[in-house]
């Protein structure tokens, strides 16, 4: 669901920024006055954590792919404007690093997969849990949270997609950007979505929910002992993952609406100008997270891990100069 450059018209674009930056600006008062903002480093930790997960890409019948977003598990534990802010930094980072997302439809791809996800799962476990939740609940809820909320992003990529040939054609009537009509983005978009990555999105987000709540189980019984150390624990658990990323690789089909120039050209005959034009204006300092010249499997995969662990440190770093901006 990274949106990349092209695919949107620049109107588009420019009215998802607009739209966006009011709220941006909301988030960072609202978190930094909340009482139950819970600190920097879990914050920066979290966004790490959507960061890594989003790399482990799995493949579906039809050889398109997807992945977790890990946002529905950053608005239940941080709060919906705190997991807003996380998961638009992560965005922005994964769009100028490696490529992944376009910067010109940054503003898209943050409504859907920060705005979007983070308060539906949010409103959505909060509406089910009814309260401190028992063991069924706690499971049931986030799991219906994070299938609930993965399934509105995709339906509004699918709709932002859709209506480019209606808003966006030269004198021919030929589309310029985004080529697929409605009739074509909702179902390519909902199907792979309501059957495949929404459960991931629900079975991931109620195990991390699940492991949180034993950490914080564990931190109740401990720190009176001086014996647990939390964000040590979440930046091993974060280490982990990322010497896993490599997994992520055996997916090796496109995920769809994201394909570049070239493989839209092969799938359709032709590429509109205006995606001609915009979509390939920035590759990222690393694309396709360093592993796109690379020649063997074992060097992609180091590639990986390296851009895992390097794109979460520039991210944790982002999330305190966040902090310290918005202090002054």
């Amino acid at each position: 669901m990274h949106i990349p450059d092209g695919y949107l018209s620049p109107k588009t674009c420019g009215l998802f920024f607009a739209a966006m930056l009011p709220v941006w600006y909301a988030a960072s008062r609202w978190t930094m006055r909340s009482p139950g903002f819970k600190g920097f480093p879990l914050l920066a930790l979290g966004a790490a954590f959507s960061f890594i997960i989003m790399m482990f890409n799995v493949p579906i019948p039809g050889g398109s792919s997807g992945h977790m977003t890990g946002t529905v598990v950053l608005g239940i534990v941080l709060g919906p404007w705190a997991a807003l802010i996380a998961g638009s930094i992560t965005l922005a980072l994964q769009a100028l690093l490696f490529g992944d997302g376009g910067i010109l439809a940054f503003g898209a791809n943050s409504f859907n997969m920060a705005l979007i996800m983070s308060f539906s799962g949010f409103y959505v476990y909060r509406a089910l849990v009814l309260g401190t939740p028992g063991r069924l609940r706690g499971v049931v809820a986030p799991a219906v949270a994070g299938y609930v909320a993965i399934n509105l992003c995709a339906f509004a990529a699918a709709l932002e997609l859709g209506a480019q040939p209606i808003i966006a054609v030269d004198a021919q009537g030929a589309p310029l950007y985004a080529p697929y009509s409605l009739s074509i983005t909702v179902p390519a978009m909902m199907i792979p979505h309501l059957l495949f990555f929404g459960p991931i999105e629900a079975l991931g987000t109620a195990l991390v929910l699940s492991y949180v709540r034993k950490q914080e189980a564990q931190r109740h019984e401990k720190v009176a002992y001086g014996a647990y150390n939390g964000i040590a624990t979440l930046m091993v658990g974060l280490l982990v993952l990322a010497l896993l990323t490599p997994i992520g690789l055996i997916a090796s089909g496109t995920p769809w609406g994201e394909w570049s120039v070239a493989e839209l050209s092969s799938l359709t005959g032709f590429v509109p100008a205006g995606m001609a034009r915009l979509g390939e204006m920035w590759p990222g300092l690393a694309p396709d997270y360093g592993q796109a010249n690379q020649a063997t499997p074992l060097v992609k995969a180091g590639y990986y891990v390296l851009s895992a662990i390097a794109g979460s440190a520039i991210i944790v770093a982002a999330i305190y100069l966040w902090g310290r901006i918005c202090r002054r």
